[in-house]
């Protein structure tokens, strides 16, 4: 028996235009400047303006990276939200997939017809380095005494997930292998490269067991998409991409204190997300995925949460092909976080407009083999807490 939505709407949603800028560090632009033109593509893409916008919604990781206090405020213009109803959302690293999440509601809701999702990020500004902007992060008696950094926090977390899943080095390099191969396709791509399982065991090593090709790159950049209604979506397009199911979940912060070898904060995203498209067999029902990469082994890690493969069994898949882009589940077709580039919230908001652009066979190059008809994107934040997940079909 299939399980029914657990939730009433006024109003299906679809997406119906999405833009992305340039990933690059040290971008030129502003951060307005990035944000209106991640959204003046997705307004273009599905023949509209501002105008005909009711809300906007805003994502953005810390202020500090920009150096700009109340940065919804400051992003307000640029992402075209001045005298509209206009939010911002923020959940650290889990944004960029919360973002289409919120717009998502003000249009179920009945609340709005239409909504502008704009998610920027400008990194390249924090001094010394963007790892000091989360030097501020940490229980000021139990965590921040010790030092800690984010690449000391992952370095155990993949240490564990290698040892609880017998998982080699060699085999995880193969996903940032596999990804800055996808994204040699990708028009925004920064760190696209055809490089090999030795690359990455060669690059330097920055806390063991993290080698510096095991890192998504530091990024400046914008992502866009514009929501609608049903009348409204098919009013607009021929080949709106329904948004099936949303989910997120916030779990305690008290990382050291849990399995660090299975993300539970994506699971239960992911299960709110299922409940609500009415997927009861994910690695059956899900076409292709978009799982958050900033580190690689993160992705064997996040689709296990997904539940696309069983606990520890995303790294015998990996060596087999099956999450290629010509595999039986492709995951990160768009060479994701490790190759197109990682400003926090704009990449979890081009993985959402990656399922857009593949569910309407708009791909090019990175289009996947097989014929796709749903797909699943997913961000995580904080320290190992915030989990955002968006389902979408055709």
């Amino acid at each position: 028996m299939v399980s029914r939505p657990n939730i009433h709407v006024k109003s299906k949603v679809a997406v119906v235009g999405a833009g992305i800028t340039l990933f690059r560090r040290r971008m030129l632009e502003t951060p307005r400047e990035l944000a209106w033109e991640a959204a003046k593509q997705a307004l273009d893409s599905a023949g509209l303006t501002i105008r005909d916008i009711d809300c906007v919604v805003i994502g953005s990781a810390p202020d500090a990276f920009d150096g700009v206090h109340m940065k919804g405020e400051y992003l307000a213009d640029g992402s075209g939200g001045l005298f509209k109803p206009t939010v911002r959302v923020y959940v650290g690293g889990g944004t960029g997939v919360f973002v289409p999440i919120a717009a998502w509601w003000h249009v179920a809701s009945g609340l709005c017809r239409t909504v502008l999702a704009v998610a920027e990020e400008k990194m390249s500004p924090a001094r010394p380095h963007p790892q000091g902007v989360f030097a501020y992060i940490w229980d000021p008696v139990l965590e921040r005494p010790l030092g800690p950094n984010l690449l000391w926090i992952f370095a155990l977390e993949m240490r564990r997930y290698m040892h609880k899943c017998n998982a080699s080095k060699e085999t995880i390099a193969l996903v940032s292998v596999k990804n800055k191969r996808n994204a040699l396709d990708h028009p925004a791509a920064q760190a696209a490269a055809n490089i090999t399982v030795e690359d990455v065991l060669n690059s330097e090593v920055l806390v063991w067991p993290v080698n510096r090709l095991d890192v998504s790159p530091v990024s400046d950049g914008a992502a866009a998409l514009v929501l609608a209604s049903e009348n409204e979506a098919r009013r607009i397009t021929d080949s709106p991409v329904w948004i099936e199911g949303v989910g997120w979940t916030l779990d305690n912060t008290h990382w050291y204190n849990r399995e660090l070898g299975y993300p539970r904060y994506v699971q239960y995203a992911a299960r709110m997300a299922y409940k609500m498209a009415a997927i009861e067999r994910p690695w059956r029902d899900i076409d292709f995925a978009e799982p958050y990469d900033p580190f690689d082994y993160k992705e064997l890690h996040h689709i296990e949460g997904l539940m696309l493969a069983r606990p520890c069994e995303a790294p015998k898949l990996l060596e087999e092909g099956w999450f290629d882009r010509s595999g039986e589940l492709p995951t990160s077709p768009s060479g994701g976080l490790l190759g197109v580039g990682n400003p926090i919230a704009a990449a979890g908001l081009m993985k959402a407009a990656e399922l857009f652009w593949q569910l309407r066979y708009e791909a090019g190059a990175r289009q996947v083999k097989k014929p796709v008809h749903r797909g699943v994107a997913q961000a995580w934040g904080d320290l190992m807490q915030a989990g955002t997940v968006v389902v979408m079909g055709n």
